[in-house]
């Protein structure tokens, strides 16, 4: 491969006519909110380009495919697609539709597994401590959130100990003066119900006995002159471990394997991984590039079946949790949770996680300016209930007066009840590859539903249209043939467009009539 920092330098073109009324997804999940791309649109898929999950793959709503084993940088034109990649480019020209695309595509660049995630992110709702106490949660704090979690009506579940539980980057043991007795702390959350997941990275605090220990053994990336590298990253400065090396990656699951015998940690919350604090120029075990760095990270997560991701290259059909990027408290980013959950589903990326409900940015609380919008927080709510996961890290009854907060409950209610049939939907995942949350035209093959980003198909038979627009009482909806029955009873003859009545209490799904009968 010849390929320099930033760039690819192009020894593979491929131009291919756009046909008419042809239209192309995939490449970048941070991207879904652009898809379909319009005329004009330019990615590189190549190292920090690129963010959250991705693949080297483009599907047609003709059912043509594009694949490199590499990362590529494309643009689509008025009427020309043009790839050009550093490995040679795989085009299938069929005739087909976006749904045949993809099932072309699983079978052949990432077939399932035939696993899933563990059941309970299928049936049970997520918490994490990060907006809570970010950077320094504490054993008495963590133990409060959980007990406040069940005083306040919600249903135990997930519970993550985000970024802080440990003594430093790299060193993977309970912080001790945060938490004086880890053991009985998790068997105090096991007993209220929750499962326990503890956050993770590949960095490594510089000046510290672990970074002295690996770089002994030879288990830090190196820089040309064969020294450490100490890289910035958003918590500062540190050392990367090289997970093309498979004595590092034992070394970290060693310290994995026995926070779970030692204190019964279910499981991790691999965080990032990120293609883009990798560079090409790095000394490794195996030669391999950015996105490959993030392959081999994204590795580790599938020896344990409580795992959860937001950065991921080319491991589409595996039983990874995937969340999407962390966002901000803004109706934008509500938008973009649905075109860009689609785009997981369309890379192959199913067992999908919003980000934390309301935002996971704790950058939002440190503005003066900030206020919480409770009506902002119930929609992003109700927009994961009828997602495979749904997870909270605001406390909802810090910032909703008591009518906003049982709309929240409400959702919870929603989830829980969809529970089974969200279940069976990852078990037929897990088995066929197919998405769980899937566009419009992945289903219908008609040009009305090409466009549409703010509904979208839980499985086959249901339809799902939250509001993300502020004060929106009524929105359309796009119905395909067939008869819908309603969240509120109402029958709807489709094909056609309707709009409905969206009070603050209200989440729009619907449900193909023959399928009333739930998993």
């Amino acid at each position: 491969m010849i390929v320099k920092e930033g760039m690819n330098l192009m020894n593979y073109t491929k131009e291919i006519p756009i046909k008419k009324g042809e239209y192309w997804w995939g490449g970048n999940v941070e991207d879904g909110w652009r898809m379909p791309f319009d005329p004009s649109f330019k990615r590189n898929l190549y190292g920090n380009l690129l963010y959250n999950q991705g693949a080297p793959l483009l599907l047609s709503n003709k059912g043509r495919i594009i694949w490199s084993d590499e990362p590529f940088e494309f643009s689509v034109e008025a009427d020309v697609l043009k790839i050009v990649s550093s490995s040679e480019i795989t085009f299938s020209d069929n005739e087909g539709s976006l749904k045949s695309a993809f099932g072309e595509a699983s079978s052949n660049y990432f077939p399932s597994s035939q696993q899933m995630p563990d059941i309970s992110f299928f049936s049970l709702p997520q918490f994490n401590t990060w907006m809570e106490m970010p950077y320094y949660p504490e054993q008495e704090a963590v133990l409060t959130f959980a007990k406040d979690i069940l005083k306040h009506g919600f249903p135990p579940g997930v519970f993550i100990i985000d970024d802080g539980w440990q003594e430093n980057f790299g060193n993977w043991v309970f912080h001790l003066g945060r938490f004086p007795n880890p053991k009985a702390m998790v068997e105090e959350l096991k007993e209220l119900g929750f499962k326990v997941m503890l956050w993770i990275c590949p960095f490594v605090s510089p000046d510290s006995y672990t970074f002295r220990m690996l770089n002994k053994k030879g288990y830090l990336i190196r820089d040309k002159n064969d020294k450490p590298v100490i890289r910035e990253w958003w918590n500062g400065y540190s050392g990367i471990l090289d997970c093309s090396n498979k004595s590092a990656v034992e070394w970290l699951q060693s310290k994995m394997d026995s926070l779970k015998e030692d204190y019964g940690i279910d499981g991790f919350k691999m965080d990032g991984g990120d293609p883009q604090y990798y560079k090409l120029s790095d000394r490794c075990k195996k030669n391999i590039t950015p996105n490959e760095h993030c392959l081999e990270w994204a590795k580790i997560g599938l020896n344990y079946p409580f795992n959860e991701y937001r950065a991921c290259w080319k491991l589409g059909g595996q039983p990874l949790v995937q969340r999407l990027s962390d966002k901000n408290h803004s109706w934008t980013a509500l938008k973009s949770l649905v075109p860009n959950a689609i785009a997981q589903g369309l890379l192959g990326y199913t067992f999908i996680c919003p980000d934390m409900i309301g935002g996971g940015q704790y950058e939002d609380l440190i503005n003066e300016n900030f206020t919480w919008d409770q009506e902002l927080f119930v929609r992003y709510a109700q927009c994961s209930a009828l997602f495979p996961m749904m997870q909270f890290s605001t406390a909802p009854w810090r910032v909703l007066d008591e009518i906003h907060l049982n709309y929240c409950l409400e959702a919870i209610k929603v989830h829980n009840e969809f529970a089974p049939t969200m279940i069976e939907l990852a078990k037929n995942s897990a088995k066929t590859g197919e998405p769980i949350i899937r566009h419009m035209a992945f289903e219908f093959d008609a040009s009305e539903f090409i466009q549409i980003k703010d509904q979208f198909m839980l499985g086959e038979n249901i339809l799902v249209a939250p509001v993300l627009e502020r004060r929106m009482k009524e929105r359309e909806i796009i119905f395909p043939p067939g008869t819908w029955i309603g969240d509120d009873g109402t029958k709807v003859n489709g094909p056609c467009k309707v709009k409905v009545q969206t009070p603050l209490s209200r989440l729009p799904w619907y449900w193909k009539e023959k399928e009333l009968n739930r998993v």
